[in-house]
């Protein structure tokens, strides 16, 4: 296996299935084992990165590809160049210091299994989004990211703050997502591929197109709703609710810096052009400069660094649309130093909170004294990130300043640009000074939740100080330090060797040299000014906010969804069928009544005779559904006439010579009329007579009419010639799916992406069952309609007898169909549902009392489990074809001789069929236990 699909693979699967597993005990062992696994999966893919890194320093780029589903162009294709190593370094880099400082930081209650897999599967999600060479398949981890850091965000569920900022974030970076794939899709679509590898060298084709301003607009929603940008920033600042480890890692490193990566990514094929410029070089810098400005405001130390956060992807996202030379070069540098300074800022107030119960800057102070060694360590990073001489962040911001000077001539208001990037600059000063005045001096802390602040523990503050000093570091080396990943990076986004440039602290007395030191002298004015004059621990914002604005938007949506259901719901699912149908009848008349062939005829192929066993089949047919409409009252009478209309159909199926299809039905029908009739017994025996007699008419009208516009339409497609798709499969069953019975190779290989599908939604239909009743009761009454004493029946003896030798030979029946399915009518789903109506027939012989008793016993959760593993087999079938470079439940099939037994006919697709057969038995028992389980309570008076 490539090594770059083991970068993405080993926290997708095995750290999230090692992590769980570790941390079920919940013991304090277990927790340092978790945190300890989730490190050591970490630290392989950061291992594996640094093993390619050698390559792709030469000028390499390293590329893995298989096959998934290439008719639509989605396919796993893996991309290693300059920017994705960046990226995937970060990831798993910064992630690696996260995990060990979670361990610390988590307290006892916190599920650690939980945790830990959560952060391991968003990291395989961002680590799928940076090496990605395919974009649909980027989407599909772009939106991994989404509900993973829903779940991260909304860790502590118990908390309503966490659970709404998880809901607003899944909202809008979801969402953004969705307009995104719209813009992927017109992408491929005037790109002529969805791989990077073809698009990034049609970058004037793409720009030429008259889509392109689509396509680049639904993008960058994306883009701008990923990264926070305005005005969509309002759910960043609201995900600071999650656990601060969390906070540390997607909005530092990983998830925020996502849109910026499909910029940089993306910006040889959209970048360049006015348009982007114009637009994604505005938002940013009007996001840099509003994000600033209300951080200076900010009470809560994540509060404070959420909007730092907003306002540097916002410098970011300038640099990336300005058209200047270095522009890209100073976005790559920018974003290194602010995952450094901003993820030691956020775990510094990990600590904080953790040692001190609060976030609130308004009762922290003086806590110099207290933690010297976290003060010191806030101080360099604080300093860092304003911009100060000899750490990291001035170098870039230097940049940043230099940028802007020269690119101001792109803008109408060329002026602006300058002074708003040094505005920016102001306010950065100011947030950061503010966040180490008030927090470790500015006189003593005011009653503290935890009145005896110190130190952490070491492991929690190893992390920080490791981040320090790369700041420290990089500030005074930076060529030796950052100097080549920023030249291959920038090289990787713009598709050449940047103009030359010089990562150093001097660069003489020049203009953003002078815009810095108005930043710096600036910034300590301006909260020298609030602290002293407007008395800035007593500011309390108002107007409206992002979360306002939203949470509003989202009221007045419901409450005009409300009113037009008031509208339109007429409680009446009856009147609702009548309206569809009627209308569905009015457009097949309009379509057979309009047009050059306004009266279709009879074809002229030749007909088939009318054989005696048909015409019964039909008269049987006729008279089940006769009965079936005079009785339908009657529930248990509706329930068998519906089951004898699906036996005729297996028959009208053998009659067609489609034994495959006639075993199904049969099943089915005998399956879902047992579950049925357990459901019917919750309910009265009979349903009210609510239809008037011109509804009635009005019912059969439209019935009679959709039957009979149904019957005309088949009769002519029947009558008429085509070509059929079935003599591919025939020829093509045993030469490439290795099996002769066609309709099952269909299933498990040719369509075995749909049965995967399918399965999948009939386990979510048993869980949904689950989900419904659980815990339902209905009370039984005492007597009967007729006052007789109600009470279970004993089940007849011939059934209990019969019952016990249909099960094991029903058993071995249901393996033999199984394993002859591949050549043979059968297969897993018709054996599983043999073992299903085998079961059915044996907890119906046990009687009602022991077999409820049973099914209690058994409980729900091992059927879930089931159902969660015959999925998984199925999953990993098919996944385990990427193995051999094949596409998603591709099949592989042989006949080895075995001494004594022969030539067997082997095919993986019988281990896919293992997880159909599994899920189909599991999903009817969890059906089965739930419906048996209802009727459990005590009988009522």
């Amino acid at each position: 296996m490539s090594p770059l699909a083991l970068v993405v693979l080993l926290p997708l699967l095995l750290g999230t299935t090692l992590c769980w597993a570790a941390g079920r005990a919940g013991t304090p062992a277990a927790r340092r084992a978790t945190a300890w696994l989730a490190a050591a999966v970490t630290g392989a893919a950061l291992a594996l990165l640094l093993g390619q890194a050698g390559a792709v320093f030469g000028g390499q780029v390293l590329l893995a590809q298989a096959e998934w589903l290439p008719a639509l162009g989605l396919n796993l294709g893996l991309r290693l160049d300059g920017l994705a190593l960046m990226f995937a370094l970060l990831i798993t880099g910064i992630g690696l210091l996260i995990i060990l400082y979670a361990a610390w930081y988590l307290h006892d209650d916190d599920p650690a299994g939980k945790f830990y897999s959560l952060l391991m599967l968003f990291m395989a999600a961002m680590l799928g989004i940076a090496l990605s060479d395919n974009l649909l398949l980027l989407v599909v981890f772009w939106e991994l990211t989404s509900i993973s850091s829903f779940l991260l965000v909304g860790y502590w569920g118990h908390k309503a703050e966490a659970r709404a900022g998880a809901r607003m974030a899944l909202a809008v970076t979801g969402g953004g997502g969705l307009v995104m794939l719209a813009g992927v899709l017109v992408l491929g679509h005037i790109g002529g591929s969805y791989e990077l590898s073809v698009l990034l060298q049609r970058g004037a084709q793409v720009q030429a197109h008259a889509l392109y301003p689509v396509a680049l607009g639904l993008i960058l929603v994306g883009c701008f709703t990923k990264s926070a940008q305005w005005p969509f920033h309002f759910w960043l600042p609201e995900a600071m609710a999650a656990p601060t480890p969390v906070s540390a890692y997607l909005h530092s490193a990983t998830m925020v810096k996502a849109g910026i990566f499909l910029l940089l990514r993306l910006y040889p094929v959209l970048g360049g052009t006015a348009l982007f410029e114009g637009v994604v070089a505005t938002v940013g810098l009007a996001t840099m400069v509003f994000g600033a400005y209300v951080a200076v405001f900010k009470h809560d130390l994540k509060g404070l660094l959420a909007y730092s956060t907003i306002s540097h992807l916002g410098l970011i996202v300038f640099l990336i649309g300005l058209d200047t030379p270095l522009a890209e070069v100073a976005a790559v540098f920018h974003i290194l130093n602010h995952a450094t300074f901003k993820a030691a800022l956020f775990m510094t107030a990990g600590i904080i909170d953790h040692e001190t119960g609060t976030r609130d800057m308004r009762r922290l102070g003086g806590l110099l004294k207290f933690m010297p060694w976290t003060a010191t360590l806030a101080m360099v990073a604080a300093a860092s990130m304003a911009g100060v001489p000899l750490f990291n962040g001035f170098l870039s911001k230097e940049m940043f300043f230099t940028e802007a000077v020269a690119g101001q001539a792109n803008f109408a208001f060329g002026l602006l640009v300058p002074v708003a990037a040094t505005l920016g600059g102001i306010f950065s000063m100011a947030y950061s000074l503010r966040f180490i005045h008030d927090v470790f001096f500015n006189g003593p802390p005011v009653n503290l939740p935890k009145p005896h602040p110190h130190e952490p523990p070491w492991m929690m503050k190893a992390p920080v100080g490791l981040l320090v000093v790369l700041c420290l570091v990089v500030g005074l080396l930076p060529a030796a330090t950052y100097g080549p990943m920023v030249h291959l990076a920038a090289t990787a986004v713009l598709g050449t060797a940047p103009p030359a440039y010089t990562l150093a602290i001097w660069h003489g007395f020049n203009l953003p040299l002078g815009m810095s030191a108005v930043a710096l002298v600036g910034g300590v004015a301006m909260y020298w000014a609030l602290q002293r004059r407007f008395h800035l621990h007593l500011h309390h914002p108002r107007g409206f906010t992002g979360r306002l604005l939203f949470t509003r938007a989202i009221d007045g949506l419901f409450s005009l969804a409300g009113r037009l259901t008031a509208r339109l719901e007429i409680q009446s699912l009856q009147r609702h069928l009548a309206w569809t149908l009627g209308f569905a009848l009015l457009l097949a008349i309009w379509a057979f009544t309009t047009g050059q062939d306004s009266a279709p005829a009879t074809g002229t192929r030749p007909l088939l005779p009318a054989t005696l066993p048909a015409v019964a089949a039909w008269l049987l047919l006729l008279a089940a559904g006769g009965a079936l409409v005079l009785g339908h009252h009657q529930r248990l009478r509706a329930v068998v006439l519906v089951g004898v209309v699906g036996l005729v159909t297996s028959l009208a199926f053998v009659g067609l010579s489609a034994p495959d299809l006639a075993l199904t039905q049969l099943s089915v029908e005998v399956v879902s009329t047992v579950l049925l009739l357990m459901g019917l017994a919750l309910l009265p025996p009979t349903t009210p007579r609510e239809s008037s007699a011109l509804r009635r008419w009005r019912d059969a009208t439209l019935a009679i009419g959709g039957g009979a516009g149904m019957a005309w339409l088949s009769w002519l497609l029947m009558t008429r010639g085509h070509d059929s798709i079935s003599w591919f499969f025939l020829d093509k069953s045993v030469s490439e799916g290795g099996g002769t019975n066609t309709v099952n190779v269909i299933l498990v290989d040719f369509r075995g992406y749909d049965t995967f599908g399918e399965i999948t939604v009939l386990g979510i239909a048993a869980l949904g069952v689950l989900a419904l009743m659980d815990r339902w009761r209905v009370r039984r009454p005492t007597a009967d309609a007729d006052g007789r004493p109600w009470g279970f029946a004993p089940p007849p003896l011939l059934l209990q007898t019969a019952a016990r030798l249909v099960l094991p030979l029903a058993i071995v029946v249901s393996l033999y169909i199984f394993w002859r399915g591949h050549n043979l009518p059968g297969g897993g789903f018709i054996a599983g549902l043999l073992t299903a109506v085998a079961l059915v027939l044996q907890f119906m012989a046990m009687g009602q009392q022991r077999a409820e008793a049973l099914l209690h016993a058994a409980g729900g959760q091992r059927f879930v489990q089931a159902v969660g593993i015959g999925l998984g087999i199925a999953w990993l079938t098919g996944i385990g074809a990427f193995v051999f470079g094949r596409p998603f439940l591709t099949s592989a099939f042989g006949h080895p001789v075995v001494p004594l037994l022969g030539e067997l006919p082997l095919a993986t697709a019988a281990l896919f069929d293992l997880g159909v057969y599994i899920t189909v038995v599991a999903s009817t028992l969890l059906t089965l236990s739930v419906l048996g389980a209802a009727s459990k309570e005590g009988q009522r008076p």
